[in-house]
Parts: structure tokens; C-alpha cells; sequence
């Protein structure tokens, strides 16, 4: 056995010691002992543990692979997070104040998307392993919501009656004001008489929608969301924020970015989740990609008394971003790219010159490059917010103002 001293995390939340050499689930300043395999250490045995080590709360830690940070102190992660976005934005000469980390609690997850297989003895479903397709069974997890906990059987039974043994059904569950909305893939295909099985499976387990490859099979009661005051029902396997105390948070920090706007553009827009509440105050454009998830929010606002005008706009803004002419009437704009970033959208923005823009990232990477091409236009970045809605994974969002500031 070789022995290692733990310099750093590195951004997948693994410890990396000089080599460099892999070693997960463990901290800087941890002093380990292992079995080095390539770039990775194996049979990893802790010989100087880190202050900041917790005993995981988690029973499932050790064998499930859906959170990597279970033995770090709250704290310190939160600390490790804001960290990860000063660097992205000093890699480009760019110095950020962090405001807040706000971290979604135990147990808030309300969308995930599970792992089933057939057995000998019937099916089980979870999450996979740590770097393995092996699934695990997670009946303890402190990640999901409780009411979230239900559609393990469910990704069971459906295993059962249309999973393969040689293969594996991945199940996308999300919590809705109606129940579970489920949508499943990589099952045999809808036939008739399948249909009618999972169309008996969802009454049996009282979902609210049941998706199979894409196609609807069930739906007992919409499967609504509400943003704001306006309720939507999103199609299937649209985008959701992974938990409410998250959106609520990331939404708070728009909001007050967006106070006393008139005329708001929400770039990549999804279902609405900016739109209709900015739309209490103020008159709303939403541009996204899929047309399902714009007839969805049109929906919502239509059914929404009260809620000032928007109106909507299906257009693919990483080929076609909105241009300067287009943008000149708006003095307010959200933008919440996907990992990618939204380099095309963002260079149109900067040479736009719209007062202020509310930019929600979930990849501080992209974020630091388009943040890079607003603040050479005469941008002033403020106060950086850090949303850790996927609590002890590696996973970073954020929200983060620029304010015009040359002519």
C-alpha cells in the first residue's frame, strides 16, 4: 500500500493528491493509504482524517454513487462551492463577492431519476453505485423528499412488468401539485396490451402521469407546477428546479434584480418558472427552444388572473440569439442557459447595452466566460448568490447581476 497526502478537491468532488491521483471520498490534508491503479486510488483506508470529516448521515453512503460529499462538514462544502466560482471567474481576471451560499436541507429533492432492473425474485430500483452500472437500493435516502421516496416501487413494478433482465429502465419521477409524474425509458416497446398494464399500474399507485418513451399512457390528474400564482403543466420530462427552497431562492434573487424592470425578456425560459412570477409586475417575453414547454407557461398566464402581459416566442437562441434591435425595448433580461453557457445570446446582450441582466448558471465554467464578455462591454458584476440545490453532490448553481455601467 502506498501513501498519499490529499492537496485538494477537485471540481467532481474527489480528492486528488500529487500525480495527480484520484481518491475519492476524502479532504484536504488527509493523510490516506491505497492500492493505485492508473490515476486512481482503490482499498483507500483514511490514516489522518481532515476537521472538516462528518460521519455521512446516509446509511446508503458508501455504496450509492448519488452523492459524493456525505462526509463533509455543511460548511466546509458550502466554502468549497463559492470557491469553485471565485476560480472560474479569476481564470478571467474577474474578482467576485460572494453574497450567500444558500443550501437546499435534507430530504427536498423532488425530481430524480432512478435506476430499475428485473431480479430472479422480481426488481429493484435506485441509484447506480459509485462509477458502476450496479444499481443500489436506496430505501433510507436522506437526498429525496419523502413523498419523492414512493416512486421506487413504483420503478419497480414497472420493471416488472415491461424491464428487461438483460437491460435497465431509467425512470424520471418529479413531484407534482397532483402527485408523481413519472416518465420511464429503455423498456420494451408499447404494444396494446402493455398499455393497458401500465395504464392499470398507474391507477394501482396513483400517479398523476405516466410517460413510456416519450409517449403519454396515463394521466389521472395533471401533473401541475406552480410558479408563482400561475399553475402549469409542464409535458413530459420537461426541466424542473430539483427542489422548491432552490427555485425559491434562485427566484428571490431575480426578483430583486429585476425590481422595478417594465418590459423583461427570460431568455431559455423553460415553463415559466421566471415568467410568471416577473409577469406580477411586469410585462414578460419568454424565448425557449421547445414549443411544448412555451404552450405550457401560455397556458399557465392565460389561466392566471391578475398577471400583466406576456407573450412568447419559440426560437433556437444558441443559432439564433436575439439581436440588438430586438432587444432595445426591454430594461431588464433573464438568461438561465443550460451547462453550455449562452456565448452567441450573451455577445448580443453586450452589444445591446440592456441596463441590467439577471444571469442564473448552473455551470460556473460557462458562466465565468460569458460573465468575461459582459464585463469587457462595461458591465459591473455585483454580488455573486451560490444555490446548492443538489446537496453533497458537486454540482453548482447561481445567480449574478450586471449592471451597465459605461456609455
Amino acid at each position: 500500500m502506498d501513501t498519499y497526502r490529499i492537496d485538494r478537491l477537485g471540481h467532481q468532488g474527489d480528492g486528488i493528491a500529487a500525480g495527480p491521483v484520484f481518491v475519492p471520498l476524502t479532504l484536504p490534508g488527509e493523510e490516506v493509504t491505497g492500492r493505485r491503479d492508473g490515476d486512481r486510488l482503490f482499498d483507500v483506508r483514511i490514516v489522518t482524517p481532515a476537521p472538516e470529516r462528518v460521519a455521512a448521515p446516509c446509511r446508503h453512503f458508501r455504496s450509492c454513487g448519488g452523492c459524493a460529499l456525505q462526509h463533509a462538514a455543511p460548511d466546509y462544502i458550502a466554502d468549497w462551492k463559492a470557491g469553485i466560482v471565485r476560480q472560474a471567474l479569476a481564470a478571467h481576471g474577474i474578482e467576485a463577492t460572494i453574497a450567500n451560499v444558500h443550501t437546499s436541507p435534507e430530504r427536498s429533492r423532488r425530481r430524480a431519476t432512478m435506476s430499475a432492473r428485473r431480479t430472479k425474485k422480481g426488481a429493484l430500483a435506485g441509484f447506480h453505485a459509485r462509477a458502476s452500472d450496479v444499481v443500489v437500493e436506496i430505501p433510507d435516502c436522506h437526498l429525496l423528499h419523502p413523498d419523492l421516496m414512493a416512486a421506487l416501487p413504483v420503478a419497480e413494478a414497472l420493471a416488472i412488468a415491461a424491464g428487461s433482465r438483460k437491460g435497465e429502465l431509467s425512470v424520471q419521477a418529479t413531484l407534482s401539485l397532483a402527485g408523481l409524474d413519472v416518465a420511464a425509458k429503455g423498456g420494451k416497446p408499447l404494444d396494446g396490451p402493455l398499455q393497458i398494464a401500465l395504464a392499470q399500474l398507474a391507477e394501482v399507485h396513483g400517479l398523476a402521469r405516466l410517460t413510456w418513451d416519450d409517449e403519454a399512457v396515463a394521466m389521472r390528474h395533471a401533473p401541475d407546477q406552480l410558479f408563482g400564482r400561475g399553475r402549469v403543466t409542464p409535458p413530459p420530462g420537461a426541466f424542473l428546479q430539483a427542489t422548491a427552497d432552490g427555485e425559491a431562492a434562485l427566484l428571490d434573487a431575480v426578483s430583486t434584480l429585476m425590481q422595478g424592470k417594465s418590459r423583461i425578456a427570460d431568455l431559455f425560459a423553460g415553463c415559466g418558472t421566471f415568467t410568471l412570477p416577473l409577469a406580477e409586475h411586469a410585462e414578460v417575453h419568454a424565448v425557449e427552444g421547445e414549443a411544448a414547454m412555451l404552450a405550457a407557461l401560455d397556458r399557465g398566464w392565460r389561466h392566471t388572473p391578475g398577471l400583466k402581459q406576456v407573450t412568447h416566442e419559440a426560437r433556437d437562441l444558441f443559432r439564433r440569439p436575439l439581436m440588438p434591435d430586438e432587444l432595445a425595448r426591454f430594461d431588464g433580461v433573464v438568461i438561465d442557459p443550460p451547462r453550455a453557457g449562452a456565448a452567441a445570446q450573451v455577445g448580443e446582450l453586450a452589444r445591446a447595452r440592456v441596463p441590467v441582466i439577471a444571469h442564473v448558471s448552473c455551470n460556473p465554467v460557462t458562466f465565468a466566460r460569458d460573465a468575461a464578455t459582459l464585463v469587457a462591454a462595461g458591465y459591473a458584476l455585483g454580488p455573486v448568490t451560490v444555490v446548492d440545490q443538489f446537496r453533497w453532490s458537486a454540482h453548482v448553481e447561481l445567480v449574478a447581476g450586471f449592471t451597465l455601467t459605461s456609455s
